[in-house]
Order: structure tokens, then sequence, then C-alpha cells
């Protein structure tokens, strides 16, 4: 499990990036597979999420997940809901202590953000989709709806693809500078003619940052990382048929 230090610090918060290691999984999802989207063995799935709450220090507390649908949706938790009824989003933000907040990820950036003064999280699942429909500006949004400020706020952006093994077309940088003309730093020439590697974490950690909020970010690459990430690009390279999820938690406590 990965942590990091600006959330470290903050005593009411816990919380955890965690690799693909130490789960009970096999195959393409070995081990530490949580998520249930994938054709993994739903029991598999459940006892590493519950090994993933022991070691975040919740025991069996509630971890909640989303339907994720690279979106700029975000649902105000107030309780947990039934298996199967998670919402169709991709953040969660809650000012309930208890409930663990979680996203699955497998390339994506997984954020984890927390205004501890005023007792509000969140948590957020970032493709460039949603990066480019605004999935961290409505998130932040929604904590200030719970009373954040985002200048209070600290958001770290966990591991995902890096610049290095994210090659993308030219249509996409189109559609990013097409959005936001500055947005073309983060694209740098490919090896390949007309192509170019994008930079999602940086891109999204200026999102953050123009909203005034301090951003940490996890250097790791889950598609060059094959042995502590799982990486839906990877997986299609290598044309295997499925693929596990990482999870990034996070929980307030009393």
């Amino acid at each position: 499990m990965i942590t990091a230090q600006s959330l470290n610090r903050l005593a009411r918060v816990r919380h955890g990036f965690f690799t693909r290691r130490g789960g009970v999984s096999e195959g393409p999802f070995q081990s530490l597979n949580c998520g249930f989207g994938s054709g993994d063995n739903p029991e598999h799935v459940t006892a590493n999420r519950r090994t993933a709450m022991r070691r975040l220090g919740f025991g069996d507390g509630e971890l909640l997940t989303l339907y994720q649908v690279h979106s700029a949706d975000v649902a105000v938790v107030e309780e947990a809901w039934k298996p199967g009824e998670a919402p169709r989003a991709d953040g969660a933000v809650t000012r309930v202590t208890g409930l663990a907040l979680g996203v699955l990820t497998a390339d994506c950036a997984p954020v984890l953000l927390a205004d501890e003064e005023a007792g509000v999280i969140g948590a957020v699942h970032a493709g460039w989709k949603g990066v480019l429909a605004g999935v961290a500006e409505a998130a932040v949004e929604a904590m200030r709806g719970l009373g954040a400020e985002a200048e209070c706020i600290t958001a770290v952006i966990g591991p995902c693809i890096q610049q290095a093994s994210y090659e993308v077309g030219p249509e996409l940088r189109a559609r990013f500078v097409e959005a936001e003309p500055l947005s073309g730093d983060f694209f740098i020439a490919a090896s390949r003619s007309e192509h170019f590697m994008f930079d999602l974490p940086a891109c999204l950690a200026r999102k953050l940052s123009d909203l005034g909020v301090a951003v940490e970010t996890v250097p790791d690459d889950t598609c060059a990382d094959e042995s502590r990430f799982f990486s839906y690009r990877r997986a299609t390279r290598s044309r295997e048929k499925d693929y596990g999820r990482g999870l990034a938690a996070i929980v307030l406590s009393e």
C-alpha cells in the first residue's frame, strides 16, 4: 500500500493506494484485484477488498466504490448503498465518518482529497475523458458544498499511466487544446509521426492547482510496472482478454 506524506499528516484521515500485491486472485488478476467489473471470481474480489480495508486499519468497515463511467459526475454520499446499487459516477465526497470512499483504476488516475478542518473527503477516478469533462472541478465543488474550502483541500494523484507510456493520436491533443489552449503543454512529440505522449497526472494537477488546491503526485507508472500495478493499456498490447483493477481508498475517522 502506498501512502502520501500530505495526507499522512492529517490525523483524522486514513488513505491508501493499493498495489496488485497481497491478494488471493489468480491469472491476469493476480493478486489484489478489487474490481467486481473484471471477470475475476467475485469471492476473490470480496476477499481482496476486505484485505485492503484491514491494511487501511479499517477492519471490516464499509468500502464504497462507484459504477465508473468516465464522466464528471460526483456523488455526495450520506450513507452506504447496497451491493449493486452504486451510483453511476466518477467521484464521491462525504462528511460522514466511517465510510471508506474508493475508486478503481488500471491506468486512469485515482485522486484522494481531504479538508480535515471541515471534515470532508473525496475520491475521484480520472481518465482523459473525465479530466476533459471536468471531474476534478466537479469534485472540489461538491466538497465545497459540504463545507470545505478549496484552499484547505489536500489532493493526491495516485499511481497512473505516466507520460513515457501514454502515446495518443493527434485528435486527442486537438480536443484538449480546443478546450484549453494551454493544455498543449502536456503533449510532447512521440517517436511515431503525428502522435504525442500525454502527461495525464500533470494535466490533472494543474486543474486542481488552478482551483487553489494543494496537490501531491505519486510518480509510479502503472503501465510500465507490471509487478506492482494493473494496466488496461498493457493488457491491450499483450492481447489479454481482461485485467485487474487497483484500489485507492480514503476514510474519515471520528
